[in-house]
């Protein structure tokens, strides 16, 4: 059986970075994330945003880029960010009572930065630290005459 395990967001920190080095040399940058799903409330019939948080963690890799770095040197609370990554189940015992605990988090294995360096809520640019570009997410055509562009030129599907 096939098995894919793969993450694409696009949000904004919910607070500043916090990074932390281990004795063996490497990084690892904890993120708060915060995306927004669009939703019809059907009282008013008008689009709401509600809010999902997410925790993401960037480590330096040996070989590769170093997101941690990347991350602690360009994004800062309110940056928005273009995020690849994956699901990883995090378990641990707590320090009172001893009970197993766990939560859902995001690896990043791709970050893109958006925004520009003039941008009134601290966005980095890509200009600051070029990104390889991918495909073309950011410029897809409309096809079809049912979806909508939002103000920051998200597609949206009204459903």
């Amino acid at each position: 059986m096939a098995n894919l395990n793969k993450v694409m967001l696009i949000g904004r920190l919910t607070r500043e970075p916090e990074i932390k080095e281990f004795s063996n040399g490497g990084k690892v940058a904890n993120v708060g994330f915060a995306v927004n799903n669009r939703k019809k409330n059907m009282q008013s019939g008008q689009w709401e945003d509600v809010p999902v948080w997410v925790d993401l963690k960037a480590f330096n890799r040996e070989t590769g880029r170093k997101l941690a770095d990347l991350i602690e040197k360009y994004l800062h609370k309110g940056s928005q960010a273009y995020v690849e990554g994956h699901l990883v189940l995090e378990e641990w015992t707590s320090k009172e009572g001893g009970e197993k605990r766990s939560k859902m988090v995001v690896y990043v294995d791709e970050i893109e930065f958006l925004g520009s360096r003039g941008d009134s809520e601290g966005g980095a640019s890509e200009a600051a630290e070029p990104m390889p570009a991918k495909s073309s997410r950011g410029a897809k055509a409309s096809k079809g005459g049912g979806e909508e562009k939002s103000s920051d030129g998200i597609e949206e599907v009204p459903f």
